[in-house]
């Protein structure tokens, strides 16, 4: 559970934005409130973050504080993965964040299409949009692939591995690497659904169908936040953790 000391500016120079989340998952919402990403970006310190964004610190952790006095007070359940084991990660993210994607983005791929067909003419950044969730979709359903192929499988080896094995992409640091790099590509391309769609808000003549296809991106964009967020900021270190625990560990004699 997180802890706000009395000095909050320098606590909050030294916590990262992930770190945050990663104890007490709930106060994501307060970041996507101020628009801070705390799933690719989370590796930097708050105080970085509001300087840059040109938010004042103390606003930001005047509503962190408020999330986690709710949190008590309603003693409302916070599931946290800090110490879940890597393979419990894997299938809660596989199970929940996976299969959400697999099921939602096809649909919302086609919706986009046929708003740009019937409405392209009124808003052409509609034509963008469409574009855009089609990309998404092709890069994710590839990116999900990779990780389930591959990925998942080598976290999944090195977790039971008594010595460190090789492994035919190189050392693990490699394939985590390229999913960042894709992560900080699914960000970039979330940032621009968000633009081109004034942040979900739908015009006043929008139908259903294109209200609809808003609130799934939306929908999409938080739940991409917390999957990025619990790759990048739990699984990931704690697999790079494991591979240099074992590089450290003595070889017996046998081997």
């Amino acid at each position: 559970m997180a802890h706000f000391t009395s000095d909050k500016t320098t606590e909050a120079s030294n916590r990262t934005v992930g770190d945050y989340v990663v104890e007490t998952p709930s106060l994501s919402n307060v970041f996507e409130r101020f628009g801070i990403d705390y799933c690719c970006g989370g590796q930097r310190p708050l105080a970085v973050v509001c300087k840059q964004m040109g938010l004042v610190l103390d606003d930001v952790i005047e509503a962190l504080e408020a999330e986690q006095s709710t949190r008590n007070t309603t003693g409302s359940p916070d599931q946290n993965w800090q110490h879940a084991t890597i393979s419990e990660l894997i299938d809660h993210i596989v199970d929940r964040h996976h299969r959400y994607l697999y099921e939602n983005l096809p649909q919302l791929d086609a919706w986009a299409a046929k708003v740009a067909r019937v409405h392209g003419h009124k808003d052409p950044r509609l034509i963008h949009l469409a574009r855009t969730v089609t990309r998404l979709n092709q890069d994710l359903v590839n990116h999900l692939h990779k990780e389930e192929e591959v990925l998942f499988v080598l976290c999944r080896q090195l977790e039971t591995a008594d010595r460190l094995p090789r492994l035919h992409c190189g050392p693990i640091n490699n394939p985590i690497h390229m999913m960042e790099i894709e992560h900080d590509e699914a960000g970039l391309l979330l940032g621009k659904l968000k633009h081109l769609t004034d942040n979900y808000i739908p015009p006043d003549w929008a139908c259903n169908t294109y209200r609809a296809l808003l609130d799934g991106l939306e929908k999409l964009e938080a739940d991409l936040h917390e999957h990025i967020h619990l790759e990048n900021n739990l699984l990931f270190p704690k697999t790079l953790q494991q591979a240099n625990h074992l590089a450290q560990s003595p070889v017996s004699p046998g081997g």
